[in-house]
């Protein structure tokens, strides 16, 4: 199962010849295939789902200007680059580095919430299981452990949240094997997508499997892709695509934070 960074820099898992991106529908497909144990302990994916919202995008860009603002001109102008194009607007270090004081506020009031939930002294965010909500929260604090030495002296008042951290890093990361993108091209070329067709009779716009429709993300990176509907419903949408390199795949978008409109 290749993970990459895909479709607009988006994180894409590839199965054969179909490609899920973001990390909704990673997620998904995995607790389909690996229902044991669970990430949803206690019918809590309603929950679990909503928290990615808050941890990718207030928590994520909070957490993302404080980084960048404090790691100033140690951030690449390659990258700076990059993220220009992906955004379609100025990267911006040196206003990043001015609001650093906003956003230690800003992290600070969002790990508040982490400890908080932990008051109680529970080992996991939900209780005695981890589960998506602990990953969701635990992907900023990471990040932010990763590129600022002193974050265990700024979060010294969070002494629950610093032994949650811990208990996180010590799941680890199993083990992995290297992949290169030709690899996974190839066998995506050689495999056939798994995805049946499934209709959606509640949705609101009638779409339908057969339409051609153009997926784009509702924040940044809005580079459409366009296919052939295959599968949907409230949380997903499956389109058929014929790629030059690989021939036909089946790429899977969530619902929440991507748009479905008429195929460019």
């Amino acid at each position: 199962m290749p993970i990459t960074g895909g479709y607009r820099r988006t994180p894409t898992l590839q199965i054969g010849a179909d490609v899920y991106c973001d990390t909704q529908c990673i997620i998904r497909e995995l607790e389909r295939r690996f229902p044991q144990p669970t990430l949803f302990p206690g019918g809590s994916a309603g929950i679990a789902w909503s928290t990615a919202m808050w941890s990718d995008r207030p928590f994520f860009q909070n957490t993302v200007n404080l980084i960048f603002g404090s790691l100033g001109d140690k951030v690449p102008q390659d990258f700076i680059k990059d993220r220009e194009q992906l955004r379609g607007q100025k990267f911006d270090v040196e206003a990043m580095k001015a609001a650093i004081p906003q956003m230690r506020d800003q992290f600070r009031a969002h790990v508040g919430w982490i400890e908080a939930q932990l008051g109680d002294g529970r080992t996991w965010l939900l209780g005695n299981n981890a589960s998506l909500v602990d990953i969701n929260a635990y992907m900023n604090a990471w990040y932010v452990r990763n590129h600022l030495p002193d974050i265990t002296s700024m979060l010294a008042e969070f002494p629950r949240s610093l032994a949650w951290e811990q208990r996180m890093q010590a799941i680890g990361h199993a083990s992995r094997e290297e992949l290169t993108s030709k690899d996974a091209l190839a066998i995506a070329k050689q495999a056939t997508a798994e995805t049946p067709t499934m209709a959606d009779p509640d949705d609101p716009n009638g779409r339908k499997p057969g339409d051609r429709v153009s997926v784009v993300p509702d924040d940044y990176g809005k580079v459409p892709v366009s296919g052939e509907i295959v599968s949907l419903s409230a949380q997903h949408i499956a389109i058929r695509r014929t790629d030059p390199a690989v021939g036909e795949v089946v790429v899977h978008f969530p619902r929440a934070g991507f748009l479905v409109l008429p195929a460019a």
